[in-house]
């Protein structure tokens, strides 16, 4: 036998081989497995596998890219949803320890820092419900009416064009609407 054939590893317990087990005294199973790994008993993969990999990679980032970026409005009204959904959230929670939610004057930035007019709420979380209040997607702030004609409250994003109606990517947004 010579050197390189047989690559052998001193360790405390005895000699490894990665020829066999044999000559392994005590040594438990992952440190073989170990030692078979760093002697170089690992095959990678083939260029072929990697390139059919990357084929296939390749051929579903050219399904899915197109659809993201053809329906980038989409994204916009799913995004203002969302921001809905998180808004009604924190003032279910504003409710909950104050009893009210915060009157249309107050507005949606009753959420970040305590109102100083109107009904001031008694508990108020240092930090605020919110930590600040994003406009909507199409740059716009959201409009807050409390009483809502459609619930408790109102939160309305005027989509694209800004205004109230419109439609497609210019279709207003509505809580009240949300599923």
């Amino acid at each position: 036998m010579d050197m390189a054939s047989t690559k052998k590893v001193m360790l405390m317990w005895g000699e490894v081989s990665t020829r066999g087990e044999k000559e392994v005294k005590g040594a438990p199973a992952s440190v073989l497995a170990s030692l078979r790994l760093l002697l170089g008993g690992v095959s990678g993969f083939t260029l072929i596998e990697l390139m059919v990999v990357i084929i296939i990679l390749g051929i579903l980032a050219g399904l899915i890219v197109p659809r993201i970026m053809e329906d980038p409005d989409k994204a916009k009204v799913v995004k203002a949803k969302l921001q809905i959904e998180s808004f009604s959230a924190a003032l279910k929670r504003y409710k909950l320890d104050n009893g009210d939610y915060p009157s249309t004057d107050q507005g949606l930035q009753a959420l970040v820092e305590k109102p100083s007019i109107g009904k001031i709420p008694v508990r108020y979380p240092e930090k605020g419900y919110f930590p600040k209040v994003p406009k909507d997607p199409w740059g716009s702030d959201y409009v807050y009416f409390c009483p809502g004609e459609h619930g408790d409250f109102d939160i309305i994003s005027y989509g694209g064009d800004g205004k109230e109606g419109g439609e497609g990517k210019d279709a207003d947004v509505r809580s009240w609407e949300i599923e």
